[in-house]
């Protein structure tokens, strides 16, 4: 898993049929600890109901397929949590309307 912050959304009118109905998302990775970005935006299935400026847990690869909305759709990422707070060695770096 990693940490990313929700940017942007896509809208696909023509598209695979599995992904019909599905939230495109678009999230920028981000560092843990500055919680700066960190690599190139990318493409991802919202499972959770985030939205754009807050910060998800994203899985990638088979991961992005385990949840009961993505099970057997064709994607590459998945976000499947909203951070809260990210605590890294008892130092709070990342606090939910904080940061």
């Amino acid at each position: 898993m990693i940490i990313c912050k929700v940017v942007g959304s896509i809208v696909s009118t023509t598209k695979a049929e599995k992904l019909k109905g599905k939230k495109l998302l678009i999230v920028q990775p981000l560092d843990m600890k500055t919680i700066e970005e960190d690599g190139k935006p990318i493409v991802a299935i919202d499972t959770v109901g985030s939205g754009v400026g807050e910060v998800v847990l994203l899985v990638s690869g088979s991961s992005a397929r385990q949840t009961e909305i993505t099970n057997g759709v064709p994607a590459d990422a998945a976000i499947v949590g909203i951070v809260d707070q990210i605590e890294i060695q008892g130092s709070l770096t990342f606090k939910k309307g904080g940061n």
